[in-house]
Order: structure tokens, then C-alpha cells, then sequence
């Protein structure tokens, strides 16, 4: 898979590094020159030095064959155009920004970013659920059998919208683990119906993650 990561501070810097190790083939982006110099002295030409925000810089970093994109700079506009662009110009099958202002998570799903990351809500979330270290998923055991979890955001334009659960047609090995509404935890009944900018948490085999997406694709 190839994942192209924009913006080398810490996030950037050691997800990257994650992501060679296993095995992938990553580009690490930093606008920055003496960030990137310093850090292409460390890792080689797996290091580009641009601005992300950028279409050359983008043409230049092979967005059109990338995989994924990941937007970890410390600027949410810069996360939020760096996702648009890889979407519009270059049809990028998956962005995942990160949000730094937890109070643009929603503006993040509306504008169509698959994935948005916010470590403040997060932490707040395990702070005010009172989650105990025993009651973490053992993500370990997940990936042995190859099972992932994923989150969707409901559009306006979505095919499920105003569906119930039971009546959606999920693939066989996928399973809704939760729905993200007003900021609330719902635990899914078969008759629960999805609502605009609800975040679905799913678990889902592998392989079949392409197909528990088309689910949720907008219409037309």
C-alpha cells in the first residue's frame, strides 16, 4: 500500500516510521526545508520537502497512485485542503485528517474527509466514559484476524440515510459496533435509523472493508 503522509512533526514523523516497518511504502511530506533535511539524513528519499496544500507538490508525490493520505500537519485548514485535494484532483480512495481543534470534526465529515482524528476528543471521551485500562480492544488480536476497525460518516446524501440497521444489507463478516450521534455513544438496535452526520464505528474483515463502505457511499 502506498501511503503518503503530510506533515513530519511527531505524528507524521513516527506513524511514518510505523508504516515502513510494516512494510509499506510510505512518503513523509514537510513543508518545512530544515525539518525535511534533517529528516531525509535520518531516512533517506522516503523524505520529500513541500508544501502538501500544493498541486505540483502533490503531482510530484504520486497522489494519484497513492492509497491513502494522511493529513497530520498542526494546521486544521491545511489537513482539511490537503484531504479535498486528494479527493477532487486525484481521487484518492482514502483521507484521514487530523484535527487538531475538536470543534471542526464536524466540518471535517461534511466536507467529505473519510476519516477525521482527534486526540483532545479522544481523551476527553476515555476521561468522561471512565474507560479502565482492562477495557482497551486488544487491537493485537484484531489484526491477527485480520479484522479492522473502521468509521464512517454519514452525509446528507448517503443511501442509508433514514434506514434502519436490519435493513441495510451489511456484508457478512462486518458488524456495527456503535453510532457517534451529538457527540453521544449509541449502541445499535435493528430498528435505529442513521441520521446526517452520525459516525458509524464498525468491525470488519479486510477484505470486505471496501464492500461495508459502498454501503454507506452517497448516492449518484
Amino acid at each position: 500500500m502506498y501511503v503518503i503522509v503530510v506533515g513530519a512533526g511527531k505524528v507524521g514523523y513516527y506513524l511514518s516510521k510505523r508504516l515502513m516497518n510494516e512494510g509499506h511504502e510510505v512518503l513523509l511530506m514537510e513543508k518545512d526545508r530544515r525539518r525535511a533535511a534533517m529528516l531525509v539524513e535520518e531516512l533517506g528519499d522516503v523524505v520529500m520537502q513541500g508544501d502538501g496544500c500544493e498541486i505540483r507538490v502533490m503531482s510530484e508525490a504520486g497522489f494519484g497512485r497513492a492509497d491513502t493520505i494522511v493529513a497530520v500537519t498542526g494546521d486544521d485548514e491545511d489537513n482539511l485542503v490537503v484531504c479535498q485535494m486528494a479527493k477532487r484532483q486525484f481521487s484518492v480512495p482514502r483521507t484521514i485528517a487530523r484535527v487538531n481543534n475538536p470543534i471542526n470534526e464536524d466540518l471535517f465529515s461534511k466536507l467529505g474527509i473519510d476519516t477525521s482524528v482527534s486526540s483532545t476528543a479522544l481523551i476527553y471521551n476515555m476521561i468522561d466514559q471512565q474507560i479502565e485500562p482492562g477495557q482497551i480492544i486488544p487491537i493485537g488480536a484484531l489484526r491477527k484476524g485480520n479484522i479492522e476497525i473502521v468509521t464512517i460518516n454519514i452525509s446528507e446524501n448517503s443511501p442509508v440515510l433514514g434506514r434502519p440497521v436490519k435493513d441495510i444489507g451489511l456484508p457478512d463478516r462486518a458488524l456495527i459496533i456503535s453510532i457517534i450521534r451529538d457527540e453521544n455513544a449509541l449502541l445499535p438496535q435493528g430498528d435505529t435509523r442513521f441520521m446526517p452526520g452520525d459516525s458509524v464505528i464498525a468491525l470488519v474483515s479486510t477484505q470486505d472493508e471496501s464492500s461495508l463502505r459502498s454501503v454507506f457511499t452517497e448516492a449518484g
